[in-house]
C-alpha cells in the first residue's frame, strides 16, 4: 500500500460496527447520550482552543509595534495570510471532511497550529540575530499555513453535530457550539494576554500552544466519529426521523449545493459579518488605546467583552429559534443583525466613556454571537443535506475569510494611511476611513439576507 492510500486509508470515515445488543433498551439509550454528548464537549472546547492559536497575534499586535518589530501594515499582511489561507482551506477541508474521520482529521489540524504557534514564539527570540524582513517573510508563511490548520477544526466539529443530533434540536446544540468561536476569543484575550503583559509577546505564542495541545488531547479522548462506528443505529433512525431515499452520492449532492443560490447569499452575508467580526478583534484594541486613550489592559478588558457577551448570544440563539421560531432564523438574523451596526456605531462614535464603550462591546458580542451561529454556518446547513453539511459550511467559510483577510489588509492600510508624525516622533492615529468601513460591511451583511426571506423553517432532508 503506497503512502498516500495509507494516509487515506487512516483518515477515512470509521466503518460502522455490528449493532450492539443494547440498541433499543434503556442502556442502549443511555449509552447514545453519553457518546453524544462527549462529542459536543470535545468539538466545542476543542474548537475554542482552535481559536486561542488562531487568535494569538490580534492580541500581540500593540507589544509588537511598541517594540519597533513589525508596523501595522506589515501585520495586516501577516494576518491577511492566515485569513486567505483559512479561507480556501475551508472550502476544500469542508468538502473533503465529508468523507472523513471526524476526531483524527480535528486532532491533525490543532496539531499543526499549535506546532505554527511555538515556532512563532521561538523566532521571536532570534530578532537580533535574524534580520527582521527575513523573520517577517517565515511569519507570512507560517500564518498561512495556521490558516491552512484552522480550517481543519469547524468542518469536523460541526458534522459531528449532525451525524449525532435529531434536527429538532440541531439548532440548540449548534448555538451552543458556536459559543465556542467567543469562549475562545476571551480565553485568548485573558489568558494570552496576560502572558504577554507578563513575559511578552513571544511567550504569548508558547502559551497559545500549550492551550492547542490540552485541545488535542480533548479531542483524541472524547470526539466520536458517527453513531454507527459505536454499533448505534444512524441518528436518523435513533431520532425517528422521516428521511427521503436518495439515490445521490456524497458527491452529487455536493454539487447540487454548489448550484444553490441561496447558499451563496448566505455566504455573502456571512463575509460582510465577517469584516465587522475581524475588524474589532484585530483592530478593536488598538483603536481603544490610540483613538480613545485607554491603556493597554483597559482596552484589552473591554474589548474582551465582546467575545464573553458572545457566549451569551450564541448559546440563546439556535435555542431560542429552535423553541420561539419554530427552526426559522430570519427574523432573529435580522434584528441582532441591526443590533450589530448600531453597537459599531456607538462604539466609534459614542465617546471616551467606559461605560459607553463597555455597553457597545457588550451589545455588539451578543449580536455577533447570534449572527456567527446563524450567518456563520446554520442557515445554510438549514437548507442542505445531512452528507453535505462540510460542503455547505466550506462555501460560507471561503466567503467569509476571504473578506475577513481583505478587511485586515484594507484596514491595515486605511489604519497607516491616517497615521501623522509629529514633532516629537509619536504617531497621532485617524482611524475615519477604517471605521466607515467597518460600519458599512455590517449593514449589508443583514440586508442580504433579506434576499432569502422565501426559505424559512427547514423542511427538507436527504
Amino acid at each position: 500500500m503506497g503512502l498516500l492510500s495509507k494516509i487515506a486509508n487512516f483518515y477515512s470515515i470509521s466503518k460502522p460496527a455490528p449493532l450492539s445488543d443494547d440498541v433499543g433498551t434503556a442502556k442502549g439509550d443511555k449509552r447514545y447520550r453519553r457518546l453524544a454528548f462527549e462529542s459536543f464537549v470535545a468539538a466545542t472546547v476543542g474548537y475554542s482552543l482552535y481559536y486561542v492559536c488562531r487568535t494569538s497575534l490580534n492580541v500581540m499586535k500593540k507589544p509588537i509595534i511598541d517594540s519597533g518589530f513589525l508596523d501595522a501594515a506589515e501585520l495586516g499582511v501577516i494576518g491577511s495570510a492566515l485569513l486567505f489561507a483559512y479561507a480556501i482551506g475551508k472550502a476544500v477541508n469542508g468538502f473533503v471532511c465529508d468523507y472523513c474521520n471526524i476526531k483524527r482529521f480535528m486532532a491533525t489540524g490543532l496539531t499543526l497550529s499549535l506546532a505554527v504557534n511555538f515556532i512563532m514564539g521561538m523566532l521571536g527570540f532570534v530578532d537580533s540575530v535574524v534580520p527582521t524582513a527575513v523573520i517577517f517573510g517565515i511569519f507570512i508563511v507560517l500564518w498561512a499555513i495556521n490558516g491552512w490548520a484552522q480550517s481543519m477544526g469547524s468542518p469536523p466539529a460541526i458534522i459531528s453535530l449532525s451525524r449525532w443530533f435529531p434536527l429538532s434540536r440541531r439548532g440548540t446544540f449548534y448555538g451552543i457550539f458556536s459559543a465556542s468561536h467567543n469562549l475562545g476569543e476571551f480565553f485568548s484575550f485573558l489568558f494570552v494576554g496576560n502572558v504577554v503583559l507578563a513575559a511578552g509577546w513571544q511567550w504569548g505564542f508558547v502559551g497559545s500552544a500549550v492551550a492547542g495541545a490540552l485541545g488535542v488531547i480533548l479531542v483524541l479522548f472524547l470526539l466520536h466519529d458517527h453513531p454507527q462506528a459505536k454499533g448505534l443505529p444512524a441518528i436518523e433512525t435513533i431520532a425517528h426521523e422521516k428521511t427521503q431515499d436518495s439515490t445521490l452520492t456524497t458527491s452529487q449532492i455536493q454539487r447540487q449545493v454548489l448550484r444553490t443560490p441561496a447558499v451563496w447569499v448566505l455566504a455573502g452575508a456571512s463575509a460582510f459579518m465577517y469584516i465587522s467580526r475581524y475588524a474589532i478583534n484585530g483592530w478593536g484594541i488598538l483603536f481603544l488605546e490610540e483613538v480613545k486613550g485607554f491603556d493597554s489592559k483597559t482596552a484589552v478588558w473591554i474589548v474582551s467583552i465582546n467575545a464573553l457577551l458572545g457566549i451569551f448570544g450564541t448559546v440563546l440563539s439556535g435555542w431560542f429559534s429552535d423553541s420561539l421560531f419554530k427552526g426559522d432564523r430570519r427574523v432573529p438574523a435580522l434584528i441582532f443583525g441591526i443590533m450589530n451596526s448600531v453597537a459599531l456605531v456607538l462604539f466609534v462614535f459614542g465617546g471616551n466613556a467606559l461605560w459607553v464603550n463597555v455597553l457597545a462591546m457588550s451589545l455588539f458580542g451578543v449580536a455577533m454571537g447570534v449572527l456567527i451561529c446563524f450567518l456563520g454556518g446554520l442557515m445554510a446547513v438549514d437548507i442542505v443535506p445531512r452528507r453535505a453539511t462540510g460542503a455547505a459550511l466550506g462555501i460560507v467559510g471561503v466567503a467569509s475569510y476571504i473578506a475577513a483577510g481583505l478587511q485586515d489588509v484594507i484596514s491595515g492600510w486605511l489604519i497607516d494611511r491616517g497615521v501623522t508624525i509629529v514633532e516629537d516622533g509619536s504617531r497621532v492615529y485617524d482611524f475615519t476611513g477604517a471605521t466607515i468601513f467597518w460600519i458599512a460591511a455590517s449593514v449589508i451583511s443583514f440586508l442580504l439576507p433579506l434576499l432569502n426571506w422565501k426559505y424559512g423553517k427547514k423542511d427538507r432532508e436527504d
